[in-house]
């Protein structure tokens, strides 16, 4: 039996901040201790460093299979370790599209042979693929994707009767991408207008507007309560559509609301330095809308933090509104930079745990992940602050695109190791590419 003694660090859990020790035993947290220390082969100092559950990112696109050309699930699995995710949930949009069981099961395979973090994989909802719904494992499949938005045109399903029958089959959380096309395509036509020719990025919120999210978020939550289903609410985005939503613990929802890291850092002012490195969809809007997501972080609104990482090749990222690809790799700098907001006081390092590791297990139902208890996986991540902070770039971005819009930004907090499931994966930069995730398993 291997056995590792993380001692004398600061642990954020459950709503506590406290000095403690975490043995792990193999795979799993073996005891946690605040006395009585138990003696050990293995001790890693952790005297000055917080220790966090592995952060549990219920959105990622890591275009494996079909576009491996700007990632993969080795890389961005790299990038995820970096970033202290010990968990992914990842996308079906790839080519082919993960909208068969066979499909599913082939990402299985690859994951296997090359996912350094714990995973799962999205089956995404079609016109004419409910026979697949329905065979769907719900103990290994975290949830199906939907796409109510001209984003990904293969998988656009935005018709209430085809909504209502995929609500009312569907046995596991519903992840749904809520954005009204003929709005977004009445708009790009006007601007295309206005502008004589393709509308510059600036434009790229007025054209996948308020309107446009509030109005297909608002169609999906009426059509749901008629149904049992769990709708989870992708990449929340407006103050508007905020209001759809009951404040209150995630255990008592049916409907729930993620917010991504780049919505809450960026603002459409930030299109005139940025440009298309902060094109994304649903677009980064208002200044108020960004405020009243950090507002909802700590006012029960808003329940998980998921990525939508989503690497692109920076020549992919040229052009405006028609042409540049929309997405961004945000991996390795998204537990950094909500502990950073938390510095500048807009929620509590406790709040990005439960927004980050506690909330995701409990919407997923994930077995015995998640948090710091005995007896549970050891998925953690050691987390360092200084007043000297680090600065993001290439040369800490393990993303096979290599790029990030957090580029030249200064952070405080660092992620300096990642233990998945007890091995240590990532360790000040180097990885152990030995050590492969694994399936999880949900309670269903």
């Amino acid at each position: 039996m291997s056995r590792t003694l993380i001692k004398d660090a600061t642990v954020i859990n459950e709503g506590l901040i406290q000095k403690a020790s975490v043995l792990i035993e193999d795979e799993v947290i073996a005891g946690i201790f605040t006395s009585d220390i138990p003696e050990t082969d293995t001790v890693i100092d952790a005297q000055g460093l917080f220790l966090l559950p592995g952060a549990i990112d219920d959105h990622v696109h890591f275009r494996d299979p079909g576009l491996t050309h700007k990632a993969d699930m080795e890389t961005e699995s790299r990038a995820a370790a970096a970033g202290g995710v010990t968990t992914v949930f990842d996308m079906p949009n790839c080519i082919p599209q993960t909208v068969t069981i066979g499909a599913l099961d082939d990402k299985f395979r690859k994951a296997s042979e090359h996912c350094l973090v714990n995973h799962s994989f999205y089956l995404g909802a079609t016109h004419d693929n409910i026979d697949q719904i329905e065979k769907i494992d719900a103990s290994r499949v975290c949830g199906i994707k939907l796409f109510m938005g001209s984003s990904t045109g293969g998988m656009l399903l935005d018709d209430r009767e085809s909504l209502r029958t995929l609500f009312s089959a569907a046995s596991i959380p519903v992840a749904v991408h809520c954005e009204e096309t003929s709005i977004i395509n009445a708009n790009m036509e006007r601007y295309m207008q206005e502008c004589g020719g393709e509308p510059p990025v600036q434009f790229h919120p007025l054209i996948r507007s308020e309107e446009a999210c509030y109005a297909s978020t608002a169609k999906a939550l009426e059509v749901a309560s008629g149904t049992n289903v769990h709708l989870h609410i992708l990449h929340v985005t407006t103050a508007r559509e905020l209001e759809l939503f009951k404040s209150g613990p995630i255990e008592d929802k049916r409907f729930t609301a993620e917010a991504c890291p780049a919505h809450l850092w960026f603002s459409d002012a930030d299109y005139s330095t940025k440009g298309t490195l902060i094109k994304c969809n649903p677009a980064i809007k208002t200044s108020a809308d960004r405020d009243a997501l950090r507002h909802a972080l700590t006012n029960g609104l808003i329940d998980v933090i998921g990525t939508d990482h989503a690497p692109h090749l920076l020549k992919e990222k040229q052009g405006g509104c028609k042409t540049a690809a929309s997405g961004m790799p945000v991996l390795p700098y998204s537990l950094p930079a909500m502990l950073e907001l938390s510095d500048q006081g807009i929620l509590k390092p406790t709040d990005v745990v439960k927004l980050m590791c506690h909330n995701p297990a409990k919407l997923f139902s994930i077995k015995e992940r998640g948090f710091i208890r005995e007896g549970y996986k050891a998925d953690l991540t050691l987390v360092s602050h200084s007043d000297q902070g680090w600065t993001a770039g290439p040369h800490n971005n393990p993303s096979k695109c290599g790029w990030t819009p957090f580029e030249g930004y200064r952070f405080h907090w660092k992620v300096e190791k990642t233990f998945i499931n007890g091995h240590t994966v990532y360790d000040g930069g180097l990885f152990d590419e030995t050590i492969k995730g694994q399936q999880v398993t949900f309670l269903r």
